[in-house]
């Protein structure tokens, strides 16, 4: 079979199972079962399928087609133009998050940066990268930090990990910035969720109680006790949520929402009075 060949009907595969830009999936999966990229591809259409290759991509489209996300296959998504290796231990980064990046470069303070609930490690890394600065990136999760500790050391980003419960390690008053990507999907909200999404992302970084906010009534309280003054809190909201994370932020300096492409408050940004 040529790989041109194997690219139509795995298109086709994936068209009937209902899976969403089921081209540009057979695409990456095709490029991933060949280890190579998608212009290789495509000058070569009518080279012979090694039967090695063939095995991989036929795995890898009946994973697809049984919800499992495209990155989890391959092991990789970009961010802020990097890739990041991922695995179901960890949140698969999406593009708004890049939303919350530009907002700390934009506002940072100097000192020690911190990245709570950091996954996969993308905040934080891609905080170290671009600005040079110090950050610490902390998880409750084992797995997750050692997703993220392998995505710093790849892209060679001086990152420190700690596995704590959001800041609870964080000594008071010692941090210029805090930025997080909280958990903010309300466990009633579960159902609604593409499969993709709820079958397979990990729900401790997806839910959080009291309709979602229960992280930041936790989270906020942390931020003030371990920023210095006038330093940064950047949180990541659920749509929907903007005014109420705003309350819990009364009383704090120059706070600003930031929207994402589609008009929803996505980013909240203010500093410790």
């Amino acid at each position: 079979m040529t790989l041109g060949t194997a690219l139509l009907q795995g298109t086709r595969l994936l068209a009937k199972a209902n899976v969403g830009v089921p081209r540009l999936t057979a695409e990456v999966l095709l490029c991933h079962a060949v280890q190579r990229e998608r212009p290789w591809l495509y000058a070569h259409s009518e080279d012979q399928l090694r039967e090695v290759e063939w095995i991989h991509y036929g795995r890898y489209l009946d994973e697809r087609m049984r919800g499992k996300p495209t990155q989890y296959i391959t092991k990789q998504q970009e961010f802020y133009g990097r890739e990041f290796r991922v695995s179901p231990a960890v949140l698969i980064p999406r593009p708004e998050t890049e939303h919350l990046i530009e907002a700390v470069l934009k506002r940072r303070k100097p000192g020690r940066m911190v990245d709570v609930g950091t996954g996969s490690g993308a905040i934080a890394v891609t905080l170290a990268l671009e600005t040079g600065g110090y950050v610490v990136a902390t998880d409750i999760s084992p797995g997750a930090l050692a997703v993220a500790a392998e995505n710093a050391r790849r892209l060679q980003a001086k990152v420190d990990f700690v596995e704590t419960d959001l800041m609870a390690a964080v000594a008071d008053q010692s941090v210029a910035v805090v930025a997080s990507n909280p958990p903010y999907v309300a466990e009633g909200d579960r159902d609604t969720l593409q499969r993709e999404v709820r079958g397979w992302e990990p729900h401790l970084a997806l839910f959080a109680a009291d309709s979602g906010l229960a992280i930041y009534r936790r989270l906020i309280p942390q931020a003030e006790r371990v920023l210095l003054s006038g330093g940064l809190l950047a949180l990541e909201l659920g749509a929907g949520q903007a005014e109420a994370v705003a309350g819990m932020l009364e009383g704090w300096h120059n706070l600003e929402l930031i929207n994402d492409l589609q008009s929803i408050p996505r980013v909240i940004v203010c500093e410790k009075p």
